[in-house]
């Protein structure tokens, strides 16, 4: 965790005071340049531990591969797609948002978009202040009775849902991560998007912005509605095609829409923002006094929880890393990684002193016993991911980008478990020629097993070691690998040995690791060095 140090932090958007003034508390130090260009931001951000944005600076992959130092980009806020995720998690940088920040205010502005399209309150005050009297104009129509849709039951949505039950509305929704059961502790029926459609006399989106959400509202699903549906759009331009809306909208399909975001922030083309039918914000869902201070607070306390080494919160990519701060789980992605260091120093390749870019097993499948790594494979693969890929890979590798590079290089790591050992270890194999098991022993992790052989007691995965298969039936390779050594000026701080005759292995921490392994190797079967 120490990569993870954050001494200096840049604030590229208008935030509330309170951000700058908890981070600078704790001796972090805070520069503030809302309004920077795009090719300014890529000047100014080398040299910054971390970023905290709002929505209106673009964290692109060019911003991101100049910023040399950066380890944190904080979002003050819900989406994220104004950061280049994938960048980020490439380069072993956190993404972070404040989920809860904006909740209210957003799901405020939502429910007041409802009730205004229903009565059509914009277009009568306009009517008024332009010196008319249209009662009958403006006819509007009760929520009471209404159904609602909710596409995406978050906390926005479900925030949106209670309020509008005290209307009376029916709410039902639908959400591909969220139970129904959960739903409808809150109220809402969750249907399949096919039955939704034609049930609806109101439909809010509350999505982010991915490819599966873009267009959620287009020519086809407008077909499938009632006529004359009224659509809401306060999370993301772009969840709601604006050409199909505007179709609907000259057709009677849809019979009003209220929208607070935009494909194209600020608008260029106002063919939506003049249609009678329209009612428009300026994206103004999180612009309250309470979001603003309550988005700020946040990312400041996350990334002072960041900083301290305490927790990690809001992380939208690097959800391995959350376990990391949890005192219990530290030795365990010790093991991980220095279990995979040990199977990349067993490969033939390496252990003849060849460097490689890549190894020939491809499949490394990790077996994990014990009640309390049940759940281990999240934060495990990565680790093991890391000490597979040392010396192989250029980029700075962490518990955020491991798994990802591997992926790429063709290593398969792969996670199951088996509750019928009670005894909490970690077994990892490569193909068929090596297998090795190890533990935590208190807060340090241990080697216990190598090829199916047993170890006479706990090896700790420390320091320098030197493994070495003797060679059959010569009783001298111990005393000359000791000479050899000793010639080095390399001091020998502890020795072990496997119990079993059939798989005989050898190991020996060392004060420093040889220069070369020549003089050793005629004195072995087969020996190789590692250093955790």
């Amino acid at each position: 965790m120490d990569s993870f140090d954050l001494r200096k932090v840049l604030i590229s958007d208008s935030l509330d005071p309170c951000c700058k003034n908890i981070l600078q508390a704790q001796g972090i130090e805070v520069v503030e340049r809302p309004g920077l260009s795009p090719q300014e931001l890529i000047t100014e951000i080398e040299g910054y531990d971390g970023l905290i944005v709002r929505s209106a600076t673009k964290v692109t992959a060019e911003v991101l591969a100049t910023a040399r130092s950066l380890k944190v980009v904080g979002r003050a806020g819900t989406g994220v797609d104004n950061v280049d995720v994938e960048a980020a998690t490439r380069r072993g940088i956190i993404v972070m948002n404040t989920p809860t920040g904006n909740s209210i205010s957003a799901a405020e502005l939502t429910c007041a978009m409802i009730l205004s399209l229903s009565r059509q309150v914009p277009q009568a005050t306009a009517s008024m202040k332009a010196g008319r009297w249209d009662r009958k104009k403006f006819m509007g129509a009760e929520l009471h009775g209404k159904t609602l849709g909710i596409l995406g039951l978050g906390r926005i949505g479900k925030e949106v849902a209670i309020r509008m039950q005290a209307f009376q509305m029916k709410t039902i929704g639908y959400d591909p991560i969220i139970p129904p059961e959960v739903t409808a502790s809150f109220g809402v029926d969750q249907l399949p998007l096919e039955e939704i459609w034609p049930l609806c006399d109101y439909i809010t989106v509350h999505t982010p912005l991915l490819p599966s959400t873009t267009g959620l509202l287009s020519d086809v699903t407008f077909a499938k509605c009632k006529k004359g549906v009224q659509v809401v759009n306060c999370a993301r331009g772009g969840i709601v095609d604006e050409g199909a809306l505007l179709r609907a909208l000259q057709s009677g399909q849809c019979g009003g829409a209220a929208l607070d975001v935009f494909t194209e922030e600020p608008v260029v083309d106002r063919a939506l923002v003049d249609h009678p039918h329209v009612i428009c914000c300026p994206h103004l869902g999180a612009s309250t006094h309470e979001a603003q201070r309550r988005c700020g607070e946040e990312i400041a306390l996350q990334i002072v929880e960041l900083a301290k080494k305490k927790a990690l919160v809001g992380a939208v990519n690097a959800h391995a890393l959350v376990s990391a701060f949890a005192p219990e789980i530290k030795p365990w992605i010790k093991l991980g990684k220095a279990i995979g260091t040990l199977m990349r120093a067993c490969t033939p390749e390496v252990n003849r002193g060849i460097h490689i870019t890549t190894l020939e097993v491809s499949n490394f499948p990790l077996q994990t016993t014990g009640e309390s790594l049940r759940n281990a494979g999240g934060y495990l693969i990565p680790a093991v991911a890391i000490g597979l890929l040392k010396g192989a890979v250029q980029a700075n590798l962490n518990l955020i980008n491991a798994a990802l590079y591997a992926e790429e290089a063709g290593l398969k790591v792969s996670a199951q478990h088996n509750d019928a050992v009670s005894e909490c270890r970690l077994e990892a194999t490569a193909g068929s020629q090596f297998h090795v098991v190890g533990s935590v022993c208190g807060d340090m992790p241990v080697l216990l097993k190598l090829n199916g052989a047993t170890f006479r007691q706990p090896i700790p995965l420390r320091g320098d070691l030197l493994l070495y298969k003797p060679q059959a039936s010569d009783v001298q390779t111990l005393p000359a690998i000791l000479r050899v050594l000793s010639e080095m000026g390399v001091q020998l701080e502890s020795y072990h040995t496997t119990s079993s005759r059939d798989e005989e292995w050898s190991i020996m921490q060392v004060s420093s690791l040889p220069g070369t392994l020549s003089a050793l190797r005629q004195h072995a079967e087969l020996l190789f060095t590692l250093s955790l």
